[in-house]
């Protein structure tokens, strides 16, 4: 029985690494969305292994993916831990409710269900998390006057943090989202069976 809860142990370990690890390298492949997001605001992949993470191994995994890949993501970045902490606000969210949702049907229907929920959780994390943490630290990096310049320079009616939140991240977020779970689906029957024999399931 020890050995039994040991070996699960280890292997719960191993695979959340594993897909910490495909994370962490995924945040480096980003790109920003000219002449639709600020420059400071950049598209990355690196969400949907934790999504892989919680479907597997539960929401507790998904949300440890997101966790680890931030951490090291943030020794060698330059943007202060500001770009970790809302990518692990709103991944952690995203992961944790998609996770939390499939445990309990786990079926193809239920993984889209569960995934999509994730999106929009995360996208409506998005707005509070942006405007009362994110940014609010950001100021003392870059004035808030320069960072609402940078969504008037897209928007110039756009008037007020609130607003360019409402109308610039919060779709981005829902919308990057989807991606990640498209990319989800479409790879984790592949990569289950190997994910579940490494947690000593198979």
């Amino acid at each position: 029985m020890v050995s039994s809860v040991k070996k699960s142990s280890v292997g719960f370990l191993a695979v959340t690494g594993i897909l910490s690890a495909i994370a962490y390298i995924l945040m480096w492949i980003e790109f920003p969305i000219p002449f639709l997001m600020p420059p400071f605001i950049k598209f990355d992949f690196s969400d949907f292994p934790a999504l892989i993470a919680a479907f597997a191994l539960g929401p507790v995994s998904g949300i440890l993916v997101e966790l680890i890949k931030n951490i090291l993501h943030s020794f060698s970045s330059g943007s202060f831990g500001v770009g970790e902490l809302s990518n692990f606000i709103l991944g952690a969210s995203f992961a944790g409710t998609a996770g939390f949702i499939y445990q309990r049907n786990k079926t193809k229907k239920g993984a889209i269900i569960a995934s999509v929920v994730g999106a929009v959780v995360m996208a409506a994390i998005s707005y509070p998390s942006n405007l009362l943490v994110v940014y609010p630290f950001y100021y003392n990096f870059m004035p808030k006057e320069v960072v609402l310049s940078a969504y008037e320079l897209i928007l110039p009616s756009i008037g007020s943090i609130e607003k360019a939140l409402l109308i610039f991240n919060v779709p981005f977020t829902f919308v990057k989202g989807m991606i990640d779970v498209v990319l989800c689906l479409l790879l984790y029957k592949g990569v289950s069976p190997f994910l579940h024999k490494l947690n000593g399931e198979g």
